[in-house]
């Protein structure tokens, strides 16, 4: 069994950055992490993953290339999400999830996931 909670989320103008994190407890080994967001009256879609392997794979969703960073750090079970030159369009609330790494090249597809934290609220204004 694994329990994820996040946190970090807040209210931040556009261009601003804001950093989740989200702590595990119980084993996350052989698992892909990931980030969800869902915003209101929209489908959850994947921002980021990455994987157990010691290189540390990761994937992002197009929309946050080059402005978003997944890390983890193995010692302390925690993942993090580094968010920079937020957008109003990334208002969302963004969920941390673990799941299979077998299924790390279908990240995206959140029905491979099989634990999910409560969810944090991320709010971008101009």
């Amino acid at each position: 069994q694994v329990h994820l909670v996040e946190s970090g989320g807040g209210s931040v103008q556009a261009g601003g950055s804001l950093t989740l994190s989200c702590v595990a407890s119980g084993s996350t080994h052989r698992s892909c992490l990931a980030w969800f967001r869902q915003a209101p009256g929209k489908e959850r879609e994947g921002v980021a993953a990455i994987d157990s392997d010691s290189v540390a794979r990761t994937r992002y969703a197009e929309s946050v290339k080059g402005r978003f960073t997944i890390t983890k750090d193995n010692a302390l079970n925690t993942l993090t999400l580094q968010m920079n030159f937020l957008k109003l369009e990334d208002s969302a609330m963004y969920y941390c999830a673990a799941g299979p790494d077998s299924y790390f090249n279908r990240w995206a597809a959140e029905e491979w996931y099989r634990y999910w934290g409560q969810g944090t609220q991320v709010t971008v204004s101009s």
